[in-house]
């Protein structure tokens, strides 16, 4: 992703400043984030721990550009792969001018949570408490949630919110706009993510592994693309291989036939042409390989670094 310093234009003061958006496990962080940004940059799933690694996403507010950071779900960590995410998700809010604490309302104030909040006490970093689904459950029950919230840390402000109907979204950008320091845009106006392609498409496909298996196979399959192959006609051709730790998760994900594999490359191959806006020729490949999930170069493969 390329910097620019440049200002906006001549006498207008320009403000820009980093976001993390940090929480448990199927908080809505990443559905924020692209609301926010107005444009997929992260992807979503009902399950937890979706997103493994920090995303950049670029969103203009006013002369403010805000860059939001997705970070991976907060959780006890038992594999290498497990550490490395939650290092991720430490890191992104200890670099950020903001760390937003976002917490799934209407499963409240549960242990996932008041861990994070006891080591957030210890951040020098500003923190604002942003209260997710509060639209799904009664002010009886989400006020004294706040109260609890704030008795355990002082937060500088308070956000109820919907991000998925895009309730309080407008109120909570216009503070971050004009929270953050002054200073130049660093990314161009028009970009959205610090996402490279190869990998956007990987997590394409993970995406739809994510929604199409069940039980011990989306958290144990990893996607890497192989291959990007520009094509004179203005298409792409991507091909991506599907790492498992157990020949019966290469079974499920294969499926009868290939029927599952196929399906999966078909909703893949859709979701990347509306994203990328051309063509694309996307092949998958399954391989069994067991322990990728401790090994530093499938970490470094899917954007992670080896937290030990």
């Amino acid at each position: 992703m390329s910097e620019n310093t440049d200002t906006a234009g001549p006498g207008e003061q320009t403000r820009c400043g980093m976001v993390a958006v940090v929480g448990a496990p199927n908080a809505g962080k990443s559905t924020l984030v692209n609301r926010l940004t107005g444009s997929k940059v992260t992807i979503v799933s009902p399950k937890p721990q979706t997103t493994r690694f920090r995303i950049r996403a670029v969103v203009m507010q006013g002369q403010t550009q805000i860059i939001l950071t997705d970070t991976p779900g907060i959780f006890a960590p038992r594999r290498r792969l497990d550490r490395a995410m939650v290092a991720a998700a430490w890191e992104g809010a200890q670099d950020a001018d903001v760390a937003l604490l976002m917490v799934d309302a209407r499963a409240g104030m549960t242990e996932a949570v008041e861990s994070i909040v006891s080591v957030l006490k210890r951040s020098k970093v500003p923190i604002w408490l942003v209260l997710n689904k509060s639209d799904l459950i009664d002010t009886k029950t989400l006020l004294p949630l706040t109260a609890t919230l704030n008795q355990q840390l002082s937060f500088e402000e308070t956000f109820m919110i919907s991000a998925e109907k895009g309730d309080g979204l407008d109120r909570l950008m216009n503070a971050l706009a004009a929270r953050l320091p002054y200073g130049p845009w660093l990314f161009p106006e028009d970009e959205l993510s610090d996402l490279p392609e190869r990998m956007l498409a990987a997590e394409i496909v993970r995406e739809q592994i994510l929604r199409q298996t069940h039980e011990e196979v989306p958290h144990h399959a990893t996607v890497e693309t192989e291959s990007w192959q520009e094509r004179r006609d203005g298409s792409v051709r991507i091909d991506c291989t599907i790492y498992v730790g157990r020949a019966s998760q290469k079974a499920i994900l294969i499926g009868d036939g290939g029927s599952k594999v196929k399906d999966i490359g078909k909703r893949a191959r859709a979701e990347l042409e509306k994203l990328l806006e051309r063509r694309v020729h996307l092949f998958l490949n399954v391989k069994e390989r067991q322990g990728w999930d401790e090994e530093r170069a499938r970490l470094r493969a899917i954007g992670l670094d080896d937290a030990g």
